[in-house]
């Protein structure tokens, strides 16, 4: 048995010895669209996780990672979906803040932030979004100042303006917030990556209801809300570099585990199409091969392109395949569950299926539009003319 079948042997049976007990319960809870399920019981999870070495696992070993291959990352990730377990609170610190922070961050900032990360005690949100600027991350309106604090000449960065679609902002301890920090500046320049503590008075978090009926988007304003001088990343004004480097961290090694819940809920569905008979219907097992067939695809597309930069070309191609796949994938649990799939009872009580079509709705939407991934692709993968912008 080789180095990563060995690795693939640990993952498993840790998993299988530790999905026990009081986390037995845990198993399929949380994810995209089911944030609200068990949050302070996956929190705890979490923390065992962390306790026995299995967070931040690719992070070199002088931050607190295990410094584990690309390989062995993707072998993590496969098993804790195919264990079922629980969906992870701490991704967007441990994917997203973590790695930029280990690439542009001061010492200060790694020694500050890192080990909180690893061992789960503070949670993060991304401030991107805002009315005006959505998938254009380039019209960010947020503003931020220095300003002088009176003790010992220290200053602070005073932060105004909105943010949107924050993502488990609620249950958040930071945000690393985009904001533009030079006055008269546009699109791209001027722009600083701020870290910003949440529980303060100029910070107010409103959820936003989805059509899940669940809230884990959340709107974000910021009022006179402040954060130290020196928690700005990579230097102010090159926030724009930075906050693409972080969407570049996001599709990383963890879009197999995505995957293989993908493959878990297709073959659920058509567990159900043949239960329920509607297997039978030539159109609908047509659909559920068609949709067998290009969930390899993405998997072999995310194979090969892992071990590349991930430039433009691979970021945007693999977002637009796994967005399209899921949303399509909800409507055809709809179509599968037939009548059925209209009606809820009186109190909005989904079901799994109903759930998965109504939030994989804006899958196409949220972590950057197909529209704007066309744009992308087109303007810097195929050299064609920039879209007008008024």
């Amino acid at each position: 048995m080789d180095a990563d079948e060995t690795f693939r042997t640990e993952v498993r049976e840790w998993l299988a010895d530790h999905l026990v007990g009081e986390f037995a319960a845990l198993r399929g809870l949380g994810g995209p669209g089911r944030e609200h399920e068990a949050h302070d019981e996956r929190l705890a999870w979490d923390r065992h996780l962390a306790a026995h070495g299995w967070t931040c696992i690719g992070w070199p070993e002088e931050h607190g990672g295990r410094g584990l291959s690309l390989g062995q990352q993707v072998i993590f990730h496969e098993e804790y979906a195919r264990a079922n377990a629980p969906g992870r609170v701490n991704h967007l610190g441990e994917e997203l803040l973590g790695p930029t922070l280990i690439a542009f961050g001061t010492d200060e900032q790694k020694a500050r932030f890192l080990p909180k990360i690893v061992a789960v005690e503070e949670l993060w949100c991304q401030g991107y979004s805002e009315p005006g600027a959505g998938s254009d991350l380039a019209n960010v309106a947020t503003k931020a100042r220095l300003v002088s604090t009176g003790l010992d000449h220290q200053q602070e960065w005073v932060i105004d303006g909105q943010k949107v679609w924050t993502s488990l902002a609620h249950l958040s301890d930071w945000c690393f917030v985009v904001a533009r920090t030079e006055a008269g500046s546009q699109r791209h320049a001027g722009l600083s990556y701020l870290l910003v503590p949440m529980d303060q008075p100029g910070v107010e978090v409103r959820p936003i209801v989805q059509l899940t009926g669940t809230s884990e988007f959340n709107e974000v304003f910021f009022t006179g809300a402040r954060t130290s001088a020196d928690l700005v990343v990579g230097g102010a004004g090159n926030g724009w570099t930075i906050a693409m480097a972080t969407l570049g961290f996001e599709r990383g090694v963890s879009t197999l585990g995505q995957q293989v819940g993908f493959r878990r809920e297709l073959d659920a569905i058509v567990e159900l199409a043949r239960t329920n008979g509607s297997l039978d219907d030539p159109v609908i097992r047509d659909r559920l091969a068609r949709a067998d067939v290009e969930l390899e695809v993405i998997r072999l597309n995310a194979l090969r392109t892992l071990g590349e930069h991930q430039g433009p070309r691979q970021a945007s191609v693999a977002k637009l395949l796994w967005a399209h796949w899921h949303r399509t994938l909800g409507e055809l649990a709809m179509l599968v569950r037939g009548v059925d799939s209209l009606t809820t009872g009186p109190d909005y009580d989904l079901d799994e299926w109903q759930r998965l079509f109504l939030f994989t709705r804006a899958d196409t939407i949220y972590g950057g539009s197909d529209e704007i991934q066309r744009n992308i692709l087109a303007e810097r993968v195929l050299g064609l003319p920039r879209e007008a912008r008024n």
